[in-house]
């Protein structure tokens, strides 16, 4: 009973670990002082164009990132540091980082996208995986194929 036990513990602290694992993102937006978040401002909005690494971050998405970077950014400027701001201020700022990175994680090009997916003529799924951008530029040309077919003229037959 004893092993048994734990075994159970030690499975339902692996299980934690593994879906802590799975649910890691990465820290896009975060900076200790405010020489360093200019430049991940910088980097971050010359991503986020079309083509860019976060090129398919949509308008409100758009406004929301250059929102809380502009809050970020008045943090530091009244602070200069992280070290320098009170733990109030400091939660606040790491409250917005994460709302940033959650939306340019989301959008992140470069992310990988798996599925179960069965082929055609088959029952037996197999793993896929592609980049979000793929997956998005797909769907952008099939919209563009799609708007291509309804402006072809439509000819009627007289009989």
């Amino acid at each position: 009973m004893k092993k048994w036990l734990i075994g159970v513990l030690a499975g339902a602290v692996l299980l934690q670990v593994g879906m802590a694992y799975a649910t890691k993102t990465e820290t896009i937006v975060k900076a200790e002082n405010k020489a360093d978040f200019a430049a991940v401002v910088s980097a971050v909005q010359s991503q986020m164009v079309p083509g860019g690494r976060y090129g398919f971050v949509d308008k409100k998405e758009r406004e929301d990132v250059n929102q809380g970077l502009g809050y970020m950014q008045n943090l530091f400027d009244k602070y200069g540091t992280v070290a320098g701001m009170d733990q109030k201020t400091q939660m606040d700022l790491f409250n917005h980082q994460e709302a940033v990175n959650a939306i340019l994680t989301r959008r992140d090009s470069n992310r990988l996208v798996c599925e179960s997916v069965a082929p055609m003529g088959s029952h037996i799924p197999r793993k896929t995986c592609r980049t979000y951008g793929e997956i998005e530029q797909e769907h952008q040309n099939t919209r563009q194929l799609m708007d291509n077919f309804k402006n072809v003229p439509q000819f009627k037959s007289g009989h």
